[in-house]
């Protein structure tokens, strides 16, 4: 992908600026109700009822996600999409005994990853300058901006599964290593986190866990 130069950048950079500003003045913030939906008021869910997930909303979620800010739109993360008997017989190996019953009644879990290899695909997304160099023959800088910014990432699908109606239900009580030679044997990524998708039976919620008070943990400098 060749980056836009000249007269077609500034014509580029004038359309993104007035894009975010008309946004901002037809959405000034976001109503409560739906900052309630995504955060304020959500919950991890560990029960499920057997409403399936359309492949196309998880289409959706995916756009929506990979519109989330990366650093130098890095872009790491991958997403397995564990719908069928035999992916969740393989995926049900990694799992502590007591998240077992959470994943297979899911209809979807996703495992979230991050491809060690992300930097070589900055030539399409960060165009306008060779950033490679940067990670070239430096892993431990690949494997701190993949983890980094493929958590990030997760948080957005996790988001996003919410506002388009999911429930969620973030899993680690998992095997990586399990998870990694099951799923991405012979390849560069890694997995993260687990993800249960799908519509709550909210019967099997208690009560929301305590959360900090900003004075607790907040400061300023």
């Amino acid at each position: 992908m060749k980056a836009p130069t000249g007269s077609e950048l500034e014509t580029l950079r004038v359309q993104a600026q007035q894009a975010h500003r008309d946004l901002h003045a037809r959405i000034p913030r976001l109503s409560d109700d739906a900052i309630a939906l995504i955060l304020r008021d959500s919950r991890s869910h560990y029960a499920w009822t057997d409403k399936p997930v359309p492949d196309a909303l998880l289409h959706e979620i995916f756009d929506i996600t990979i519109n989330g800010a990366t650093s130098m739109n890095t872009l790491p993360a991958r997403f397995v999409f564990v719908k069928s008997p035999d992916g969740k017989a393989r995926l049900a190996k990694s799992l502590k005994p007591k998240n077992v019953a959470k994943m297979m009644g899911a209809p979807v879990t996703a495992i979230i990853a991050y491809d060690m290899d992300f930097w070589k695909e900055l030539p399409f997304l960060f165009p306008h300058e060779d950033r490679r160099p940067l990670f070239q023959d430096n892993p431990n800088y690949v494997a701190d901006t993949a983890f980094r910014n493929g958590t990030l990432q997760g948080a957005y699908f996790m988001i996003a599964a919410r506002a388009v109606g999911l429930d969620v239900g973030a899993m680690s009580g998992f095997s990586n290593k399990i998870v990694d030679d099951e799923f991405f044997a012979g390849t560069t990524l890694r997995s993260n986190f687990l993800c249960n998708l799908g519509y709550a039976d909210e019967t099997g919620l208690f009560q929301k866990l305590p959360r900090f008070s900003f004075e607790k943990v907040c400061s300023y400098a």
